[in-house]
């Protein structure tokens, strides 16, 4: 079985086995050739391409909200923190006062 590769599926990798390229005689040289279009896959992938295009400010929009609400639960977080500590002090001078009040009733 000697056949020769194609360009998606080459006989070899090494470019140094590979067949050197000729020019083709059919068009002059230094001319480009012309561009086209496939609707086979490339189109699909340019289709895919282009949903995902329409759908990067509605992800952004997505992710905007969700470091808000974090931003907004860890803001809850720390007025809880807040409160608790303001409690927590109140609740300690209450019974400082309580155990003064109690001193001098037993020393009177």
């Amino acid at each position: 079985m000697n056949t020769a590769g194609t360009i998606d599926r080459p006989h070899t990798h090494d470019p140094k086995k590979q067949a050197p390229m000729t020019p083709s005689t059919s068009e002059p040289t230094g001319s480009a050739t012309q561009d086209f279009t496939t609707n086979g896959a490339t189109g699909s992938r340019q289709k895919n391409r282009t949903r995902e295009m329409q759908l990067i400010p509605e992800a952004l929009a997505r992710a905007h909200m969700h470091e808000r609400l974090h931003d907004a639960a860890r803001e809850r977080r720390a007025m809880r923190l807040a409160t608790a500590r303001r409690m927590q002090r109140r609740a300690e001078r209450a019974s400082l006062r309580a155990r003064r009040a109690l001193a001098m009733a037993v020393m009177q």
